[in-house]
């Protein structure tokens, strides 16, 4: 296999189309594409120069040393680098099918990351493995600090309440309003109140703010089941907002969307990401949507990573090869 490192004939690739580069070459530096997305991202959201970067100046004569003394980094630039989930090497069986192989990812603060592969390729089981709803066989997963292999007991709960979860279908409650269901979001920390059915106050006036936001707060004591397909996915991120959610997961949340809706929900997701420095896992399926909205890619097949890159150096001959199976199975019924 080809040397990730660009020396050589590599460095000659690198002035090559992203279709033309060998896997090995192309996808190689995933961690860096990523620190370097959240970078991107904590730039869009930094703090007024005054609050610190912390770059020496050169006020004046007999100031050399200090002149040349390395850049200090902030503490948010530290974080930034620092990805919020780390899987190693995982993998997932189930009796005897193996499900993931040898998976890695990394999820930094403020990207937005697009999980891509054909049906079966373990995309949905790499989500549960984040959140402990799947058996790992081997390898480790850590998420927002907690440890997913070696959970103490009564921590899956924790674990699950700083993850927030998009899905395909929304998992609203149709006969509750709007309010209840994003309401619904905030009970791991709503305390006793939550035992008799009442929220304070002031959870209410988060969950409207979080309805403003997602832009149907008008909808805010309609029933769930009144909105389109377009306005209940909202009412589900704001639901994932209300837990303050240190990661969010999102499971082909545009599947059941048209084109427009979809690119709308998945502007709000990556909005959300950059202004919010919560990282997005969001699997989906159409091509075109992962290269407009997202910062890298991660390409699973048979269970294996076959591609982890920035999306800026791929596009869809580079993403084809997830593909493949599903080509020869629609040839194989013609």
């Amino acid at each position: 296999m080809t040397s990730p490192a660009l020396t050589g004939a590599d460095a000659a690739a690198s002035a090559l189309p992203a279709s033309a580069l060998p896997a090995s070459t192309l996808f190689a530096s995933e961690n860096a594409d990523g620190a370097a997305a959240a970078r991107r991202a904590a730039s869009r959201r930094a703090e007024p120069a005054s609050a610190g970067l912390g770059f020496p100046t050169n006020t004046g004569a007999g100031e050399g040393a200090d002149a040349a003394a390395p850049a200090r980094t902030s503490t948010a630039e530290l974080r930034q680098a620092l990805p919020l989930v780390t899987v190693r090497d995982l993998s997932v069986a189930y009796d005897a099918t193996t499900v993931l192989d040898g998976v890695d990812l990394d999820l930094f603060p403020g990207e937005m990351v697009a999980l891509l592969g054909a049906s079966g390729s373990g995309k949905s089981t790499l989500m549960r493995s984040l959140t402990g709803f799947a058996p790992i066989s081997a390898g480790s997963v850590r998420v927002a600090g907690h440890d997913v292999t070696n959970l103490a007991r009564g921590e899956l709960r924790t674990l699950r309440s700083d993850v927030g979860q998009v899905f395909q279908q929304f998992n609203l409650i149709p006969r509750l309003s709007v309010m209840t269901n994003v309401l619904a979001g905030g009970l791991h920390g709503a305390g006793a109140i939550n035992l008799v059915g009442g929220f304070s106050s002031a959870h209410r006036r988060r969950a409207l703010e979080l309805l403003d936001r997602v832009g149907i707060a008008h909808k805010a004591n309609a029933p769930a089941r009144s909105l389109s397909g377009g306005q209940q996915q909202r009412v589900a991120i704001a639901r994932a907002l209300m837990q303050q959610p240190k990661v969010i997961l999102a499971d082909e949340p545009v599947a059941s969307l048209d084109p427009k809706l979809a690119d709308s929900v998945l502007e709000l997701l990556r909005e959300i990401a950059t202004e919010d420095g919560i990282p997005v896992l969001v699997s989906l399926h159409v091509l075109p949507l992962a290269l407009a909205h997202s910062d890298r890619i991660i390409g699973l097949r048979h269970g294996r990573k076959l591609i982890a890159g920035a999306t800026s150096q791929l596009d869809a001959a580079a993403l084809s090869p997830l593909y493949d199976d599903e080509e020869h199975d629609d040839d194989a019924h013609h």
